[in-house]
């Protein structure tokens, strides 16, 4: 997800420089060939403290003029909660919550009026998931965290934007599935669809971008209908 929103934002605007930050390097090369921007490549692991102070160091070296910021890293695993070890539920936390938070809050002070944030989220966050439960838990922080910060950030013309898809095709279910637990997924939207809806709700000022009409009214009815209820129909369509 996180490369195709560098592809479309540079081709919708100039910039100076665009900065990747991943753990894996090669990557981060692989991408930058395929941006004609000059790009730098920072390898960092952002759930660990020593690189986020790099970050920070490098910032107050630098000083950016920070015109957008994708926070696109994060990771989940299908399964149920005993069944997944303690070090892969924290990492979750670590990555999907602390290290959003932590980046956003670095690079803040480089942004200036017409800055625009975009934080990955999913449609996960809208309701408890069983079987998903602590990826979802940190999507929901997500969601809740990113429509607060839009409004104090509203005074100094800054942006944000929770991006909330369903299923996308990413190599996210490389690591997140691992068996059976997860067997029904309604429907597949691509990460182009999802940043298209994303940047035109930007435009829009909203502050949730949900791509594709049939997960609009997931929400929708999800707003309405008991948690228990959801939950339910939720585990009926994976069997559980």
């Amino acid at each position: 997800m996180g490369q195709e929103f560098a592809k479309r934002i540079e081709a919708s605007e100039a910039f100076d420089e665009i900065w990747v930050i991943a753990r894996r390097l090669e990557r981060l090369r692989e991408l930058a060939k395929a941006l004609s921007t000059k790009t730098r490549c920072i390898a960092l692991d952002l759930t660990q403290k020593e690189c986020l102070d790099e970050y920070a160091a490098l910032l107050e070296r630098e000083s950016p003029k920070v015109a957008v910021l994708v926070n696109g890293s994060g990771y989940g695993k299908f399964g149920a909660f005993c069944d997944i070890p303690l070090d892969e539920q924290l990492g979750m936390i670590d990555l999907n919550d602390k290290a959003l938070v932590a980046m956003t809050y670095l690079t803040l002070p480089y942004m200036k009026e017409g800055g625009r944030i975009y934080q990955i989220d999913s449609l996960s966050s809208f309701q408890p998931v069983p079987y998903i439960g602590v990826y979802g838990a940190t999507k929901a922080f997500v969601l809740s965290f990113s429509r607060a910060l839009g409004v104090e950030l509203k005074k100094r013309g800054i942006r944000v934007l929770a991006v909330c898809p369903g299923w996308v095709k990413t190599e996210f279910f490389d690591r997140a599935v691992s068996d059976d637990t997860i067997t029904y997924y309604n429907h597949f939207y691509t990460a182009e669809q999802v940043v298209t809806r994303a940047m035109k709700d930007m435009k829009r000022g909203r502050d949730v971008s949900i791509c594709g009409f049939r997960i609009r009214a997931q929400v929708f009815f999800t707003k309405l209908l008991p948690h228990r209820l959801v939950m339910k129909i939720w585990c009926k369509q994976q069997k559980k």
